[in-house]
């Protein structure tokens, strides 16, 4: 009798002990399940501090999903340095002709990029639209496609090219700089708007394209709708056009603010971020790309 209940016992222990290996390896999957859903979630950009100093800059990045400037620093731990709403200013002649290169200035904690005329920042331009999450049944903004381009924002000489003396001598100091309407094929030369804020900058472009910027529009669709997500692949496909994104990039065109002035992104169904062409009518604003 005692030999036929410690063998039903063994037999219980094994049941319960397949069970427990069961139950957990699928506590497991479904955490790397919803490791996976999150995955693609993109968030806010997040601001680095520096102390006060001057720091040469490699290369950066802009992206419109936050209007996020991200600079890659030479000679510095860490290297790397993201912020949003970044003031920017061209480095005059003189200090190109002394061999100045772009650097980040920090004074006060306030940050502001000094630029030669030729320096490209890349620009990653997200293409989303608006779908309904099949977990959840709430809609989501959805990036179905980056796209990467190049964006000088003083490319160019100044001389004859500038409406004003006043204008000119703004492009010496920090002032807040919005990009042109992103377009893709050509490197973005110019600017969208300006201003001595970042608010002012946007409203700027607003008078220009009769829209906020793609980052603007972003935000307010983050605060909408949650986080960015990727689209179901896990990841966005990127595609790049132009050159390197570094301080030797391509100069000596005008600089002229969007030449499309009036133009408005469009895109088919509900995308953000104007995945379309843009059709475009001439314009005497500043900022264009090279063709």
């Amino acid at each position: 009798m005692n030999t036929m209940i410690k063998t039903i016992f063994r037999k219980l222990t094994v049941v319960c002990l397949a069970l427990t290996l069961c139950l957990t390896t699928v506590a497991c999957g479904g955490g790397n399940q919803a490791n996976s859903a999150n995955k693609g979630v993109s968030q806010t950009a997040t601001p680095t501090k520096l102390n006060d100093g001057q720091y040469e800059v490699q290369q950066g990045t802009y992206n419109d999903a936050n209007g996020e400037y991200t600079l890659f620093l030479l000679n510095n731990t860490p290297p790397r340095f993201a912020t949003e709403k970044l003031q920017m200013a061209r480095l005059t002649d003189e200090e190109i002709k002394a061999g100045k290169k772009t650097y980040l200035k920090v004074e006060n904690g306030e940050p502001a990029l000094y630029l030669t005329e030729d320096f490209k920042l890349e620009y990653v331009h997200n293409v989303t639209e608006t779908k309904t999450n099949p977990q959840t049944g709430q809609k989501e903004t959805v990036i179905v496609r980056q796209e990467s381009n190049f964006w000088t924002p003083f490319a160019g000489s100044l001389a004859g090219n500038i409406a004003g003396q006043a204008i000119g001598s703004m492009l010496f100091r920090p002032q807040y700089y919005v990009p042109p309407v992103y377009q893709s094929g050509g490197i973005m030369n110019g600017y969208g708007g300006y201003g001595s804020s970042y608010d002012s900058a946007v409203s700027n472009y607003r008078s220009r394209y009769n829209e906020p910027p793609a980052a603007v529009r972003n935000r307010t669709t983050f605060r909408t709708t949650g986080n960015i997500r990727n689209s179901s692949s896990g990841s966005a496909t990127r595609t790049t056009t132009g050159g390197r994104a570094s301080g030797s990039g391509f100069g000596g065109s005008t600089l002229r603010s969007s030449g499309n002035s009036s133009s408005k992104q469009r895109s088919s169904g509900s995308s953000f971020g104007s995945g379309g062409r843009s059709s475009s009518r001439r314009s005497s604003g500043f900022g264009s790309r090279r063709r």
